[in-house]
């Protein structure tokens, strides 16, 4: 198929296009990033690359001619930023899908999977109602336009994607500098980008509707993740930690869906697991 993936230059976008790749579809990426796109050609020379915004219509518009299939990933995902820059969450995350599922009905898309959060759960902040109205979106267009599967995947961390903390603190803890955490009794969910595109798949074969199509997930107390990065990456310094506190847009533990076990009461990672994870 011809397969348009927004967002495709970042971290889950690089995995998601291998294994598209080795299933024999054509793929052309939309991405903000240039420099990103450049390296994503690079590495797989057979893709089209386009830089644009999926907030503003022609672009996508542009990237979406001749497409069967849409995975869209595209999104402004820091929570933390999201709590500042509230119009560029909104444009990124809202307006930037809305536009994706506009054009769906004009090129007869055959599907558009969009990507969400557990942060959607229990909205919080920006970020989380920005995903939020996402999905409404998507059930929207999914009653509108029955010929086109419109699907959500929504689930918790992967281990490592950009701007994660374990990127940041693995910098430091390796640095020996003070490493800052919010809360360490906090949980999330966490796993790895293979789990997460396996679950896109499964969500695009297996989903019968537009609902949050979610996973089940193992959690990590916060302390717990920093304690296996320090017993990794420490070298045995010792390591000053900060705790600040929650920050706006936090929540004290996560839910992937309302009517599930939060991440403090579902099974966690034992600190060895982590360990073979990161």
């Amino acid at each position: 198929m011809n397969i348009l993936v927004t967002g495709g230059s970042g971290f889950l976008g690089k995995t998601l296009i291998k294994r598209l790749l080795e299933k024999g579809d054509t793929i052309r990426v939309l991405a903000r990033n240039e420099g990103e796109l450049i390296k994503l050609k690079q590495l797989y020379p057979q893709i089209e690359i386009y830089t644009g915004d999926v907030s503003d219509i022609f672009e996508v518009r542009q990237a979406m001619k001749n497409i069967e299939g849409v995975y869209h990933l595209a999104a402004n995902k820091h929570v933390g930023l999201s709590e500042i820059f509230v119009r560029e969450c909104i444009k990124a995350n809202t307006i930037g899908s809305l536009n994706i599922l506009e054009e769906s009905l004009i090129n007869k898309t055959k599907f558009v999977i969009g990507i969400s959060t557990d942060k959607a759960a229990q909205v919080a902040g920006v970020y989380g109602a920005s995903k939020l109205l996402m999905e409404r979106l998507f059930k929207q267009y999914s009653d509108l336009n029955p010929e086109c599967k419109y699907r959500i995947v929504r689930y918790g961390n992967v281990l490592y994607s950009t701007g994660s903390v374990l990127c940041k603190w693995k910098d430091l803890i390796e640095q020996g500098k003070e490493i800052i955490v919010t809360e360490p009794e906090a949980t999330r969910f966490f796993w790895t980008s293979e789990q997460a595109v396996d679950l896109i798949f499964d969500c695009l074969e297996n989903a019968k509707d537009a609902s949050p199509f979610v996973p089940d997930m193992k959690s990590i107390k916060i302390g717990d993740l920093l304690e296996a990065m320090i017993q990794k990456y420490s070298g045995g310094q010792k390591i000053n930690i900060r705790i600040i506190g929650l920050q706006t847009g936090e929540n004290l533990h996560e839910k992937i869906i309302e009517t599930k076990p939060s991440s403090k009461d579902c099974e966690h990672y034992s600190i060895t697991e982590i360990l073979s994870l990161i």
